[in-house]
C-alpha cells in the first residue's frame, strides 16, 4: 500500500534508511518494505528480501527499484491514485502516460470487472460500484454479501438535470469501455457524457429533436474513439445524426440511417446493428421483443418467455411498473430464452430455453445488466428504498444455478425509492482519464 505523506522531501526513503534519489513536486511518498512485498509476486517478494541485507550504497543507485518494478506495483491501484502519483516527477508522468504502463494496467483492471450500479433521485446521479462474481456455483451460501464503493455524484447545482425514465423514447443511457452516456428529455436535458470512476466529464451540444429520439453510445476500440448516436423519429422531420468524442469539437453531424421498410422484413422487429468504426448499418430479423447483450463475444438475444413489448406500453401512456405489478403472475415459472448469433452472415443462431423456480427471485422487480465474461447472466433489481435489501442475481446457464448476492453500502443519503440501471463488466481505463473533453465536477 502506498501512503501519501504532506511533507516535501526530495528522495525516496524506504522504511530501513536506504534512499534512491529522485526528485518530487510538491509532496513526498514513503514505500515501506512490507507494504511493497505485499504488493508483489513471490518471485519480486524473495529478491527485496534478499537485498535487504546488502549494503546501503547499492540502494543510492536507483536502478534497485526499476521502472518495471514501480509500474508493477502502481498497475494494481486504483485509476485516481495513478493520476495523483503523475504529480511525483516527470519521469512518473512519462512512465504512466506510456502505451506500455496503459496496456498493463487495463489488463490487471480487466481481470478484476466490477457491476456498476447508476442511481437517480430527481436529477441527481450517483455512481457505485462493486466486484463482479466469478465462478459463484463454487459458493455455498444461499446469499452473499458484496459492499459497494461510491465513486461520485453528479448534482443538478452545476448540470442540466437529467431526469431517468424507464420510457425508450424519452431517455437513453449507455455504457462503453468505461464512459456513461445519458440523453434525457429534449426539452429539460442535454447529453452528457462522463466518467463514473472520477467524476470528469462533459456537456454535448443540444440534440432537439421532433417528438421522440432514440440515442445510443458506443466505441471502436481499434481507433479509440467514442461515438453517441441519435436516430430521429422514423415518421417527423429532422436528421440522424451521430457525434464523435475526441481531440475535435463536439459536434452532431449528419448520418444517413436507411431503415428498412416493413415489406423488406421476415419479422414483425429486427435488430439494427451499427459498426461503431465504419458507421454502416446492416440489419437482422428477428421474432420478437427481446434484449440484445454480449454473451463470450457473440451477439446473444435474451427474454422470457412471457414478456411484453415496453415500447407499445409506453405508447399508450402505461405506467411500466403499475403494468408488471398487475399483469406479471408473481407463481409463474421463470422461463427464459437465449439466442446466440453463430453466423452474422447467414443468420444462423443456437437457441436455449432455461426454466426454474425460485420464491427469493422477484422477476417483475429485476432487469436483465448482461453477462458475465464466463457466461453468466446477471439480474438487477430495478429499483433502490433506503433500508430495504438490494439484490443482484448470477444465473450459470450451463449448471442452471442461480445466485443471490445482496448489495450493501449505498447507504440511507437517499431519500425515498430510486432508479438503478446496472452494467457488467465495469474496467477502469486510463486513456478514458486522458480524454482532455472531460472536466472536473
Amino acid at each position: 500500500m502506498l501512503r501519501l505523506c504532506s511533507v516535501s522531501v526530495r528522495v525516496w526513503r524506504l522504511k530501513k534508511g536506504y534512499e534512491v534519489e529522485d526528485h518530487m513536486d510538491a509532496s513526498g511518498i514513503m514505500l515501506e518494505e512490507a507494504e511493497i512485498s505485499a504488493l508483489l509476486p513471490r518471485a519480486e517478494k524473495t529478491r527485496i528480501r534478499h537485498s535487504s541485507f546488502n549494503s546501503k550504497k547499492k540502494f543510492r543507485n536507483s536502478s534497485s527499484i526499476t521502472n518495471d518494478l514501480i509500474m508493477e506495483i502502481l498497475s494494481r491501484l486504483p485509476s485516481k491514485s495513478v493520476a495523483r502519483f503523475r504529480c511525483v516527477s516527470k519521469r512518473w508522468a512519462s512512465m504512466f502516460a506510456s502505451p506500455y504502463f496503459k496496456e498493463l494496467f487495463v489488463t490487471r483492471s480487466s481481470a478484476k470487472p466490477r457491476l456498476l450500479f447508476a442511481i437517480a433521485e430527481d436529477s441527481v446521479w450517483s455512481f457505485f460500484s462493486t466486484p463482479q462474481l466469478e465462478n459463484t456455483y463454487e459458493k455455498s451460501s444461499s446469499t452473499l454479501v458484496a459492499a459497494a464503493e461510491l465513486h461520485m455524484k453528479l448534482s443538478p447545482d452545476k448540470l442540466i438535470g437529467i431526469y431517468h425514465s424507464y420510457d425508450p423514447r424519452y431517455f437513453s443511457i449507455g455504457y462503453a469501455s468505461g464512459l456513461i452516456y445519458i440523453y434525457g428529455d429534449r426539452y429539460m436535458a442535454r447529453p452528457l457524457i462522463c466518467n463514473p470512476n472520477t467524476g470528469r466529464y462533459v456537456i454535448l451540444p443540444n440534440r432537439y429533436t421532433y417528438r421522440k429520439a432514440y440515442s445510443f453510445f458506443g466505441f471502436d476500440p481499434i481507433g479509440k474513439q467514442y461515438k453517441a448516436l441519435s436516430i430521429r423519429y422514423p415518421s417527423g422531420p429532422g436528421h440522424n445524426k451521430i457525434l464523435t468524442l475526441g481531440d475535435g469539437d463536439l459536434t452532431w453531424r449528419k448520418i444517413k440511417c436507411p431503415l428498412p421498410q416493413p415489406v423488406e422484413c421476415s419479422f414483425e422487429y429486427v435488430i439494427v446493428c451499427f459498426d461503431v468504426r465504419s458507421e454502416k448499418f446492416t440489419y437482422i430479423d428477428v421474432e420478437r421483443i427481446c434484449r440484445l447483450i454480449n454473451y463470450k463475444g457473440k451477439l446473444a438475444v435474451i427474454y422470457w418467455e412471457d414478456d411484453v413489448d415496453i415500447y407499445e406500453i409506453c405508447y399508450y401512456g402505461k405506467n411500466l411498473d403499475d403494468y408488471l405489478e398487475k399483469n406479471l403472475n408473481v407463481d409463474a415459472t421463470n422461463e427464459l430464452r437465449v439466442w446466440v448469433l453463430e453466423d452474422v452472415e447467414k443468420h444462423e443462431w443456437s437457441k436455449y430455453a432455461y426454466t426454474w423456480t425460485d420464491d427469493t427471485f422477484f422477476r417483475r422487480h429485476l432487469s436483465i445488466a448482461g453477462a458475465t465474461a464466463s457466461g453468466e447472466i446477471v439480474f438487477s433489481m430495478r429499483k433502490y428504498t433506503p433500508k430495504q435489501p438490494f439484490y443482484v442475481f448470477y444465473f450459470n446457464p450451463e449448471r442452471n444455478t442461480l445466485q443471490r448476492v445482496e448489495i450493501q453500502g449505498f447507504g440511507e443519503a437517499f431519500k425515498g425509492t430510486c432508479s438503478v440501471r446496472t452494467f457488467v463488466n465495469h474496467v477502469e481505463d486510463l486513456d478514458v482519464n486522458d480524454l482532455k473533453q472531460l472536466k472536473s465536477v
